[in-house]
């Protein structure tokens, strides 16, 4: 049952057009008291009443007036109050400290034909690469997002890197840390006034994903273990992988990369809520 005194944190809020070529809001609302999610439709004179930035992920709402479905799983929002506003992500500062913990750790791949391309990939493309997402949705879903992500990545494997050090190639799984999302910096448009976060389509009229993006990269510069470690991290094809984890005989490295992606995923920061200013 639905009670106004319910507390609910915004995952993720996106606007299309409807077919009478209206604008439409969809949120996604975790309920903080039961943990249930909450799927919601906003029309646009709502939209229109409230400023942008109530939508943030992250923000923990209230409902005002709304109507529900019989389960309680949907509804169409009319008002809701904003009653803690979110942290956006890192902040400038957070951001710059976070890229220079970063590409410090390049200096630990002893490989200098990687190194040299990371170093200068990154500083080409630094300004994109600092305030970008992980995600719009599942995990790391605020500016600087994906940095936090990747530095993550790196911490698991530098965690388990003993137990399996004879078997894989250390420089070029680091790389695939790195590497395995950098797609995403041009995937993703992102507001920095509000937060808000969303695919750019201009991207996907060049490239199919992300994925697709890092492996064309690491191909074209003959890093081919690299590629196919970034054609494999979604694990399986209907998640959006290029390599089923599934087909037999694969590389080592495969795996591994799906399971480090996935561990930052599920356990890291995964939203703005758990962030902490990094160290």
């Amino acid at each position: 049952m639905f009670s106004t005194e319910d507390l609910y944190e915004i995952q993720s809020f996106s606007i299309g057009d409807t077919k009478a070529g209206t604008k439409m809001g969809k949120m996604q609302l975790k309920n903080l008291v039961n943990n249930t999610t909450l799927n919601c439709i906003l029309w646009e004179e709502t939209l229109n009443r409230m400023d942008s930035k109530v939508f943030r992920t992250g923000n923990q709402i209230k409902i005002v007036t709304a109507s529900f479905n019989e389960k309680f799983n949907n509804c169409l929002i009319t008002s809701f109050s904003l009653i803690k506003e979110a942290k956006m992500g890192l902040t400038p500062e957070e951001r710059e400290k976070t890229f220079n913990k970063l590409v410090s750790k390049f200096a630990e791949i002893k490989d200098e034909k990687i190194r040299d391309f990371l170093l200068d990939f990154f500083k080409e493309h630094e300004a994109k690469i600092k305030p970008a997402p992980a995600a719009k949705v599942m995990h790391h879903n605020y500016i600087g997002g994906l940095m936090v992500h990747t530095l993550e990545c790196l911490d698991y494997l530098e965690a388990n890197y003993p137990l399996f050090r004879h078997r894989v190639n250390k420089d070029e799984v680091m790389a695939a840390c790195i590497l395995h999302d950098i797609g995403k910096i041009f995937e993703y448009k992102y507001d920095e006034e509000n937060g808000l976060i969303d695919y750019n389509e201009d991207f996907k009229k060049t490239w199919l994903t992300h994925s697709q993006f890092g492996y064309t990269l690491c191909m074209s510069r003959g890093f081919t273990s690299i590629a196919r470690m970034i054609a494999a991290h979604h694990g399986r094809a209907e998640w959006g992988a290029m390599i089923d984890l599934n087909e037999k005989d694969l590389e080592n490295e495969l795996y591994l990369i799906h399971l480090i992606d996935n561990l930052s995923a599920k356990f890291g920061k995964t939203s703005v809520a758990h962030l902490e200013t990094p160290a």
